[in-house]
């Protein structure tokens, strides 16, 4: 841990190597002057319509890009200076290489043809016989010199009046003509050369659409006419280019379809056995995957006109089954059957499947708040396509064991966990009653049934045997949104070979023994996703996951009696549960962010039930929680045990509110790094009498957990691992005038897997 000499000695060389770097005009040869950037500044007689929106879109016409400047200074000029140097030195040249920047001098700028670039622009916009002039503004004694462009725009420009379609006795003009309602050009637009490309992109697609297969948008031609008006107005006419080839003129009719299920690259497609089925020749040499499985997959139909949109679902839908590496869909034109008015194709889908088994071993590391560590082993079995439908079974065998290194006389004590489960996932909606698949436009849902077993020995403790299993669907709404509907899942849990001294601390925390007595946990599930960070080149990122759960309504109206109800013989949970994980990331450059979020969670235990199931509570702290105070050991509200080996299991609660920021920058090549901010903590709806002061009320802000800290991510492809090292600087449990406390001498180190958020 660095003390505070060795901080303020590290303090002041940064502030000495910003102020060299305010000061680089001393490198700048004398013939030259560095470039600062330039302004722009539009005027005219009228008032300019979207004058923010068309001054943004010139102001990124104007190059070069000066150097980059941070809190006053160059430091990536800076460092480039140094390291050209005749002894630069290690670091100079280090920083350098990471950081540094060419200079951008002013003669790299060419304003005459920036002039011009931005009257053509105009003229784009409409705003005909612009006038563009430029001025220089040099600064003598920093050696520095910006530009400043001015635009004289006229006093109007075009607008449109009318937008016609020329008259031709070829079909496609009917069907162009038939698009055009659907049109971006309105009466009353500026003249605008983008708008008319992407009207053009419109007919290309929608012309495609009804199988135009060979149709381009190149063959498209816009003319202007402003002979008809006065002012400043004209007529827009779209046309077919002269000399159109016959074959882009005409649509096409698929004749065939070929499905090859278990195509290799490079092997003959000839030498198969067919099977035909439901239009289409299902091409395999044994049966890889059942067609009436497959099928419903694919919506390409012969004696259909081509569609890309229907190829573009086709292909998403096949990727999706998660049983095939490749999917490539081609078409061939089929000559000697094409016509002057219609053209054929074949179609062609070919799928490379996966490795149908596969086995993954993941180890890792486990350390925790009640000082348990120890190795933690996961073995996954897959196979991709169980019963030749596309089925993926999952197993997964889980085995870990923690020894407490300290902890008073409960020192030596160790925790075995043994687990197994299972995922069978089937591509396509299993159900009683008949559903018509055709309601999901997007993808076909999937069917996932879930069993798991789970047995855990604390020693000295208990032991905790577990048995869980779920039915229900999972289906995506559009390439953002995702739904997971579970109308059924069920958890028991026995409790048993339970110590004196953990006997003695439930008759301690009744809230706590009522947790573990109820056994049985039945009811439904729900959880929406929209996950926006699939947009990797989107400035703004959004994401949000919800839950819903409901325990023990149905097994109360099957169950009589006084509370609390059993069911088969178990007393089961009933409650009601909510939570919202929101997600906002920002990106200032495409290797830099700021990423926050925003957690809020309630569980509220009513009718069976005095309080949420042991497993259903909310817990605070830890790697992806609040960093600087380790998992568990946060809250609830202001509550903090003292010396108690066991309060692991009482730092718990049905309420949990969370915020983080986090900003994430390069440090070299795979290695990244973060610093970040997070509150947060847990709370009771109701009054514990062995949880002092962990009831949820109107002081809440006062009693959040807050830390901060720094991180350091090795990113390799996605897979990352990450080390965040967190101190608090607010500590709910403190007298609420000392809550205040950077304990920078007391950190917290967090390793995991995957970012935090």
């Amino acid at each position: 841990m660095l003390k505070k000499p060795t901080i303020q000695i590290f303090l002041i060389t940064l502030l000495l190597i910003a102020f060299q770097a305010c000061s680089v005009q001393k490198f700048i040869p004398e013939d030259k002057f560095l470039y600062t950037g330039a302004d722009l500044e539009l005027s005219s007689k009228d008032e300019i319509a979207n004058k923010k929106d068309l001054k943004a879109q010139l102001e990124s016409l104007i190059g070069p890009e000066p150097n980059k400047k941070f809190l006053g200074s160059r430091f990536g000029l800076y460092f480039h200076y140094k390291a050209q140097k005749e002894n630069p030195g290690f670091l100079n040249k280090f920083l350098n290489k990471k950081i540094g920047e060419e200079p951008v001098y002013l003669s790299d700028a060419d304003p005459f043809q920036t002039e011009d670039i931005l009257k053509n622009r105009l003229e784009n916009r409409g705003y005909f016989y612009s006038r563009v002039d430029h001025s220089v503004q040099r600064n003598e004694k920093k050696k520095t010199a910006s530009i400043s462009y001015t635009a004289q725009l006229p006093e109007e420009p075009y607008l449109l009046e009318t937008y016609q379609l020329d008259n031709d006795s070829l079909h496609i003009y009917k069907e162009i003509k038939e698009t055009l309602p659907e049109t971006f050009l309105e009466k009353g637009m500026t003249f605008n050369l983008a708008a008319m490309k992407a009207e053009r992109e419109r007919i290309d697609n929608a012309l495609k659409a009804k199988g135009y297969y060979n149709f381009s948008s190149n063959f498209l031609i816009f003319e202007a006419d402003t002979n008809q008006y006065d002012r400043k107005k004209f007529d827009l006419f779209l046309r077919l280019k002269n000399e159109v080839p016959e074959a882009g003129i005409k649509p096409y009719i698929i004749k065939n379809v070929n499905v090859y299920p278990n195509y290799v690259v490079g092997t003959d497609t000839l030498k198969r056995d067919t099977i035909r089925y439901e239009g289409k020749n299902y091409i395999q040499n044994e049966i890889f995957f059942k067609p009436n499985k497959l099928d419903p997959f694919i919506l390409i139909d012969e004696g259909k006109f081509y569609d890309p949109l229907e190829s573009g679902k086709t292909s998403r839908r096949l990727t999706s089954l998660g049983a095939y590496k490749f999917v490539n869909i081609r078409y061939d034109e089929l000559d000697s059957l094409a016509t002057d008015s219609l053209g054929y194709l074949e179609g062609n889908i070919f799928l490379s499947p996966l490795n149908k088994r596969s086995i993954r071993a993941e180890l890792q590391a486990v350390t925790k708040s009640n000082n348990f560590a120890g190795p933690h082993l996961a073995l996954t079995y897959t196979n991709r396509n169980l019963f030749h439908g596309g089925e993926i079974l999952n197993i997964t065998g889980r085995v870990g064991y923690e020894k407490q290194l300290s902890g008073g006389n409960q020192s030596g004590s160790s925790s075995t966990q043994l687990g197994l489960d299972t995922d069978l996932i089937f591509p396509r909606m299993l159900s009683l009653i008949p559903i018509n698949e055709d309601w999901f436009k997007y993808s076909i849902p999937k069917t996932k049934i879930s069993l798991g077993f789970e047995y855990l020995n604390r020693s000295r403790l208990f032991s905790l045997f577990s048995v869980s299993g779920s039915f229900g669907y999972i289906w995506k709404a559009n390439r953002f949104i995702t739904h997971e509907f579970s109308p059924f899942s069920a958890n028991y849990v026995k409790l048993s070979n339970t110590t004196q001294q953990f006997e003695d601390v439930l008759e301690e925390n009744p809230f706590l023994k009522s947790s573990f007595r109820q056994q049985f946990i039945a009811g439904l599930t729900y959880s929406f996703t929209y996950n926006g960070m699939i947009d990797e080149s989107r400035r703004h990122q959004f994401f949000l996951n919800s839950n819903l759960d409901l325990a023990g309504n149905l097994l109360n109206l099957l169950s009589s009696g006084e509370r609390p109800r059993t069911f088969l013989g178990l007393e089961y949970a009933q409650y009601a549960k909510i939570d919202a994980d929101f997600r906002y990331h920002y990106k200032l450059t495409p290797q830099q962010k700021i990423a926050t979020r925003l957690f809020a969670g309630i569980g509220i235990p009513y009718g069976n039930s005095e309080v949420m199931p042991f497993s259903r509570q909310y817990f605070s702290g830890g790697p992806y929680s609040v960093r600087a105070f380790r998992i568990r050991s946060l809250g609830p509200g202001t509550y903090h045990p003292e010396g108690d080996t066991f309060s692991y299991y009482d730092q718990m609660g049905n309420i949990r509110l969370e915020a983080n920021v986090e900003y994430r920058f390069p440090i070299f090549q795979f290695l990244k790094g973060a610093v970040f901010a997070d509150a947060g903590n847990v709370w009771n709806t109701e009054e514990n009498s062995s949880l002092p002061g962990g009831k949820f009320g109107s002081d809440f802000l006062k009693e959040f957990g807050i830390g901060v800290g720094t991180g350091l991510r090795i990113d390799i492809q996605s897979f990352v691992i990450r080390f965040d090292l967190a101190a608090p600087v607010r500590i709910p449990w403190l007298p609420e005038g000392d809550r205040w406390d950077f304990r920078y001498k007391d950190p917290v180190l967090n390793f995991a897997i995957g970012y935090p958020f």
